[in-house]
């Protein structure tokens, strides 16, 4: 089959990738079971590659995370590296979330292991608040890896007899050739900040995230959805006509309700915005994510007043 009708009912005679699933892939992922918090278990993750070398398939990749998009969790590189290595297999890191903790002394020992990744892709826009979009993708392969997967050699682009050293010439190691210099922007902000600030910064939103699970714990109608390992706080606000009545059967249908009636309050009324997911078998809970390197305490308190005043009717 050709395109457009290969993706939709699939090429059956054609060799089989099991990949990442995205909308841009119909290609199923090799999924293994995670713990509750989110991390990849290694011995499942062990278990799904000999079945599939068993079945006849060809693993070649294994993509860990470092700091989940909604519990903030971080996979035991370690182990999972030792099993990548076993089996040959190429061990990439999503740290575009948690990659940033490798600058906190405090904190780095989320990423232990990371350091035997084949590849990560990191986003200092993200914690550490680099202007839109900055993006990293380091690479341990030192045989200019990217270039040959993906240079065109266009001599109308790239030519070789400049009077500089053609490799500054990094076009053509990306797909896209051009781009936006995202490097300047993460360069800027350590010349300004410094090691020691960026330092500060991840630090500091760390203090605050323990700030805000000690207050949660405090008040009455909030509950942690579990102890944050990271700044991603998910909780549930618990209303008044809820309190005491766990164990009754649509107590988690009316929970989930919840959130999506204070988000509505909240933006109508324009106080805040948060955002709030199901996860799992879980209902609908917040999901505090604190990054922002102005936020303060007073913040984190108005965020649950607030929480408290939107919902004390329901």
């Amino acid at each position: 089959m050709l395109w457009p009708q290969a993706p939709v009912p699939g090429a059956p005679l054609l060799p089989t990738l099991l990949s990442v699933s995205t909308p841009a892939s119909p290609c199923p992922p090799a999924s293994p079971p995670c713990a509750l918090r989110g991390k990849m278990i290694p011995e499942d993750l062990e278990r799904q590659i000999s079945l599939a070398e068993a079945e006849g398939s060809v693993p070649f990749l294994v993509s860990a995370t470092s700091g989940t998009t909604v519990l903030g969790a971080f996979d035991p590189l370690d182990a999972i590296a030792d099993v990548c290595q076993r089996h040959g297999l190429w061990l990439h890191v999503d740290a575009a979330w948690g990659g940033s903790v490798l600058l906190s002394r405090t904190h780095r020992h989320l990423l232990h292991g990371i350091q035997r990744a084949d590849s990560v892709a990191w986003n200092p826009h993200k914690l550490l608040g680099a202007g839109l979009q900055c993006s990293a993708l380091l690479l341990r392969d030192t045989s200019n890896l990217l270039k040959r997967c993906h240079g065109s050699q266009a001599s109308y682009l790239f030519q070789q007899d400049k009077f500089y050293d053609v490799a500054l010439d990094t076009g053509d190691k990306v797909v896209q050739c051009g781009r936006r210099v995202d490097c300047l922007k993460l360069w800027l902000m350590w010349k300004a900040q410094g090691g020691q600030g960026l330092e500060r910064r991840i630090d500091q939103a760390f203090a605050l995230t323990r700030y805000l699970v000690e207050e949660i714990k405090k008040r009455e109608g909030f509950e942690l959805v579990m102890e944050p390992e990271f700044v991603n706080v998910c909780f549930w606000f618990v209303p008044p006509s809820l309190r005491g009545k766990k164990e009754s059967p649509d107590y988690s249908k009316r929970l989930s309700q919840v959130a999506p009636v204070l988000k509505e309050r909240m933006v109508k009324k324009g106080s805040m915005m948060i955002g709030y997911q199901p996860h799992g078998t879980r209902a609908n809970f917040f999901r505090m994510v604190v990054a922002n390197p102005t936020l303060t305490q007073a913040d984190v308190d108005f965020l649950l007043c607030e929480l408290e005043c939107l919902g004390q009717d329901l």
